[in-house]
């Protein structure tokens, strides 16, 4: 995290704070569309409703001298609008596969499809814009920036996506939009709180509205609940389900828990790097 950016970011909320009443919630001011600009070369324009999924997906890593597969042929899809659990032991392949669903590791063998397109074989510079822009990502250990606010932390996308001056034009409309994700999962009222001074559930809450601050059309949640107790699991989940029926949001959810797993629409079980359920 450069200083620029968190410099950045406390100006953007100080100038919010000093609203008073910190955000006028119009709707109309929140439904800003994602940013338009041209896609960098070699990114697919992408329509119609997102659909993800994978084809003959191989995946090992070396130890010494010595491959480990960790995917053996994975094929794999996802609706738009629905909610599904990745299900397996520790080491069965599912992490692998939401990151290689989510473009952050390349496959050694197959392809991975996003709306028809094939995405696993773009540059990184086109992965990374690609990513940005229609997933958002959700993990166990949270990955909040330390020295950032909550309000903060949520807005990060925002500057990182943007220019700078592009920011800045829209800066008001990515505040509102901020404020209103920290509304909707709970959290208005601990703004202002650094992570050390939040609950690992308000962790995970704050970094499930950081995710949706460029409206995804699609989240990857890599354990959400794993370092939670079952209240505070239960919450997150409860969550992450009006997310996905009340706004339609395409849910990819890997976990090793059956009693959250449950929770999905449908759930997919991984054993030794395949689909056996």
């Amino acid at each position: 995290m450069s200083s620029s950016l968190a410099k950045t970011l406390a100006e953007s909320a100080r100038s919010f704070d000093s609203t008073g009443s910190e955000v006028d919630y119009e709707p109309a001011a929140l439904r800003i569309a994602r940013p338009s600009a041209k896609p960098a070369s070699g990114v697919p324009v992408l329509a119609g409703p997102a659909r993800l999924g994978c084809r003959e997906l191989f995946k090992s890593y070396q130890k010494g001298s010595v491959g480990i597969p960790v995917l053996q042929g994975v094929h794999f899809d996802v609706s738009d609008g629905e909610f599904v659990a990745i299900i397996g032991a520790s080491g069965s392949g599912k992490s692998t596969l939401l990151h290689l669903l989510g473009t952050l590791d390349k496959p050694d063998a197959g392809e991975v499809l996003f709306d028809g397109n094939r995405i696993d074989n773009l540059p990184a510079t086109s992965r990374d814009l690609l990513r940005n822009r229609h997933f958002g990502m959700i993990f166990q250990a949270y990955h909040l920036l330390p020295e950032l606010t909550a309000f903060e932390n949520v807005l990060a996308p925002a500057y990182i996506y943007e220019s700078t001056l592009g920011y800045w034009a829209k800066r008001k409309q990515y505040r509102q939009r901020a404020m209103e994700l920290l509304e909707l999962v709970g959290l208005a009222d601990r703004a202002k709180h650094k992570p050390s001074e939040l609950s690992g559930g308000e962790m995970q809450r704050t970094a499930i509205a950081r995710a949706l601050m460029l409206k995804p059309e699609v989240l990857l949640a890599d354990e959400p609940t794993g370092n939670l107790d079952r209240s505070t699991g239960d919450q997150v989940m409860k969550t992450l389900c009006e997310l996905n029926e009340k706004q339609n949001l395409t849910i990819i959810m890997v976990t090793h828990d059956p009693l959250i797993a449950g929770q999905a629409d449908r759930t997919v079980q991984i054993a030794e790097g395949r689909i056996v359920g």
